[in-house]
């Protein structure tokens, strides 16, 4: 199965960079021809072009949550972002809004799209390291992705 694993992120505004730093400690750790791993701080539209050709991607990014604690790790589905469908603009397109655009306009998107995301604490300092919960969350971020990609129940 021809895989994807993509880290979104912005690796100089702290937590943001969390999906990016996920996705170059599984650079190290994969080495199976049919995974790729790439990291970008593209998105909504954008995405599309990354995204086709693929049966299967694994999204790494950083999300803030109403009560949500630094460090937690939530395992979603595109149904999860159906509630956020939206273009403000054509410049403010998200996620879910791309996706059902290149579905309709017949894109080879993957039939299989999981999401991590890592809750953050700090998205808006300019700095090039994660906060300490963040630091944690990633080696956890990662055997949770290579447990996904084996197929296995997360524990």
């Amino acid at each position: 199965m021809k895989t994807l694993i993509l880290g979104l992120g912005n690796t100089i505004l702290s937590d943001d960079g969390v999906g990016i730093r996920v996705a170059e400690e599984l650079q190290t750790r994969l080495t199976e021809p049919e995974i790729t791993v790439l990291e970008t701080s593209l998105s909504g539209l954008s995405l599309l072009d990354i995204l086709v050709g693929y049966d299967k991607v694994i999204i790494v990014d950083a999300i803030q949550t109403v009560g949500g604690k630094a460090g937690d790790i939530y395992q979603l589905t595109t149904d999860a972002l159906q509630v956020s469908r939206h273009a403000a603009s054509p410049h403010d397109v998200n996620l879910a809004t791309a996706l059902e655009l290149g579905k309709k306009l017949g894109l080879a998107l993957p039939r299989e799209i999981v999401i991590f995301a890592i809750e953050v604490a700090d998205v808006t300092t300019f700095g090039e390291e994660c906060t300490p919960e963040l630091k944690r969350a990633i080696p956890v971020c990662v055997e949770m992705v290579i447990r996904e990609l084996e197929g296995k129940p997360d524990a």
